[in-house]
């Protein structure tokens, strides 16, 4: 085992980049405009809100930034959350990420993968889950052999998930409107019971994962310059990126066609560059969504691994242990997968992510407000990186929460309580842990 439980210091500011964009630029981007659209009414109304998630998702990045930049460990918003809050507010958001979050996310990636695969090999459910399975083990194996390794496949894939965007981007842009397109103008019947609130929700899918790198600041180099960067610049690029994509849509597709399609992305390629297109933005996406799963896995160890050393799950001898040759935490890592694959054969992932999107954005809110708290205590080093407009930055990530949490409570209140009681259920598991410790 490594000394102090310590991992290595490989990952750089070019993979620590890739990951944030390479799990927030994962499946969403090419699913989620239609719903977007459906829920906003209008595509102005829809770009308004891609724009106003990206921003919401930023202040509140750019302000737990500050944090990380100042407690630079393992184990990111949890960790942060334990520091500034108490060990019992830490504790449950790991849970969370540790049992149910993460490793329904990586299963969700894998079977993204296999369904996207079976466009060129057609297989039954039994083939998609043995397809899921097998390229959950390979990123698995890599990951074990060396974080650097992971770091590699992130850039990678990070890079090859932009040229099909870019390419819809390059032709999109400069070719004209398809034949029937709509653009911007266009309002969709019924736009009258539309609702913002729901669509900036449905973006902030989109935008989701930001916040894996920080749960890699133990093993990133130079991580009090570097984590701000990335996490900053990061973002950044993928509103840009969302709004120029959505765009793209707008002026290639009818507005009723594209509300209505389960696979927008793939109908613009279609449109911009024909039936060849369906195959090249499927294989795409099958690059987009292996980065995700990537980087999901790789992130969603290093909760557990920090939960694990701090003696605050079952089995912590074995899950905080590090790989005395890879300098890995191997134990963490399979872990995840074994869960990921209990959900697989489950069919649940999809419905417990839904479920704790509520849950999650309690926790990023407090994460927001703490940099506050880090001020008022003084933990936040003049040194280190500071948040840009303090403190109206930080204002606009919490306003922003609040108005998800509340809207998903009006929307979903029974899910949204279901949720709860789940998180909840860490607190038994916590008294017992603390009684056995002692």
């Amino acid at each position: 085992m490594e000394k102090g439980n310590e991992m290595k210091k490989s990952v750089s500011a070019l993979q620590g980049l890739a990951i944030v964009v390479g799990m927030i630029i994962g499946s969403g981007i090419f699913l989620k405009p239609s719903i977007v659209l459906n829920d906003a009414g209008s595509p102005v109304m829809a770009l308004a809100a891609w724009v106003l998630g990206g921003i919401i998702t930023l202040c509140s990045a750019l302000s737990i930034a500050e944090i990380a930049s100042n407690i630079p460990r393992a184990g990111g918003l949890y960790t942060y959350l334990e520091e500034l809050y108490g060990e019992k507010w830490g504790f449950l958001l790991g849970w969370v990420q540790s049992v149910i979050s993460y490793p329904a996310s990586v299963a969700a990636q894998a079977i993204a993968f296999a369904t996207y695969a079976a466009y060129f090999v057609p297989m039954g459910t039994w083939g998609q889950r043995i397809m899921a399975f097998a390229v959950m083990g390979l990123v698995l194996v890599l990951n074990i052999l060396s974080t650097r390794y992971g770091g590699f496949i992130q850039v990678a894939a990070t890079i090859g998930k932009l040229i099909p965007v870019i390419a819809i981007l390059g032709f999109g842009l400069f070719s004209g409107m398809a034949p029937g397109a709509a653009g911007m103008s266009s309002e969709l019947i019924g736009a009258g019971t539309a609702s913002i609130a729901a669509a900036i929700l449905g973006t902030l899918w989109a935008y989701d994962g930001w916040i894996g790198v920080t749960n890699m600041a133990a093993e990133m180099k130079n991580p009090k310059k570097n984590l701000p960067m990335v996490i900053s610049v990061g973002i950044i690029f993928v509103i840009i990126v969302y709004a120029l994509f959505n765009i793209v849509l707008f002026n290639t597709l009818p507005a009723e066609e594209l509300a209505a399609s389960a696979t927008p992305g793939a109908d613009a390629a279609v449109a911009l560059f024909g039936q060849g297109g369906a195959t090249f933005l499927t294989a795409g996406i099958m690059v987009s969504v292996f980065g995700a799963l990537n980087g999901y896995l790789m992130t969603a160890a290093r909760v557990p691994q920090a939960m694990a050393a701090k003696k605050q799950l079952p089995m912590s001898d074995v899950l905080g242990a590090i790989h005395p040759k890879f300098g890995t935490p191997a134990n963490a890592l399979i872990m995840q997968c074994i869960l990921a694959v209990v959900y697989i054969m489950s069919g649940s992932f999809n419905f417990l992510t839904d479920l704790l999107i509520f849950v999650l954005w309690i926790f990023f809110t407090m994460g927001v407000v703490a940099v506050f708290i880090l001020r008022k205590r003084g933990m936040s080093s003049k040194d280190a990186y500071r948040v840009p407009l303090y403190p109206i930055t930080p204002i606009i990530g919490i306003a922003g929460s609040a108005f998800i949490l509340i809207s998903t409570v009006m929307d979903a209140p029974g899910r949204s309580i279901l949720g709860l009681a789940v998180t909840l259920i860490g607190l038994p598991v916590f008294s017992w842990l603390k009684k056995k410790n002692k």
